[in-house]
């Protein structure tokens, strides 16, 4: 053992048997009976049936403690967690560069780049690049902008006019909110009594 490195203390497991700092629980045990008893009588009586009491509410009144494998506990909160983050979604911003004399073959393959990323949910940043004496000639880069936030209106709206930063101008799109449309059935009209 070397002497520089203190031992290592085992690890207390917070809120397990006699870690509850709670006087009094509301125990749940397997065979469905939930009982108000002291901390150490539900924790022996857990250790009975082979189990560990794991704190599930510690901030009811009185907190509530449930007897089950510790094990099998962490596993299923580590399965929930994965589940949670599997199903978000992260929203991206996605940057196309243009240049001012961008030719219509390009133009129209990063506009289909832009409605690919718009579907998926991310933002889209459209940066047009001037160089050396391309500057006086922004308008040309202000129209390239708009003509492409207007291509991609059915996908993304535009946040705001094209604006120029230094020698870049830029527009950013977000993807439209798709409603959950539910078709509803035009109801028959009754017919008209002739009067």
């Amino acid at each position: 053992m070397n002497p520089r490195y203190p031992p290592r203390r085992p690890r207390i497991r917070e809120n397990v048997n006699e870690a509850i700092r709670a006087r009094e629980v509301r125990a749940v045990f397997p065979d469905g009976t939930v009982e108000v008893m002291q901390t150490s009588l539900a924790v022996r009586k857990a250790q009975e049936m082979g189990l560990d009491l794991i704190l599930i509410a510690p901030t009811a009144d009185p907190p509530v403690a449930k007897a089950m494998d510790y094990g099998q506990w962490q596993y299923e909160n580590k399965k929930k967690q994965h589940e949670a983050k599997r199903k978000q979604h992260v929203i991206l911003v996605k940057e196309l560069k243009f240049r001012p004399n961008t030719d219509d073959h390009d133009y129209e393959f990063k506009k289909n780049h832009a409605i690919r990323f718009l579907k998926e949910g991310n933002r889209v940043k459209a940066v047009v690049q001037f160089r050396g004496r391309e500057i006086a000639h922004t308008d040309l880069g202000r129209k390239l902008l708009m003509r492409f936030a207007e291509d991609l209106a059915p996908y993304g709206t535009a946040e705001g006019q094209p604006r120029l930063e230094g020698r870049n101008a830029h527009v950013l799109l977000s993807p439209v909110k798709v409603a959950a449309h539910t078709p509803t059935k035009d109801k028959p009209r009754p017919p008209e009594s002739a009067g």
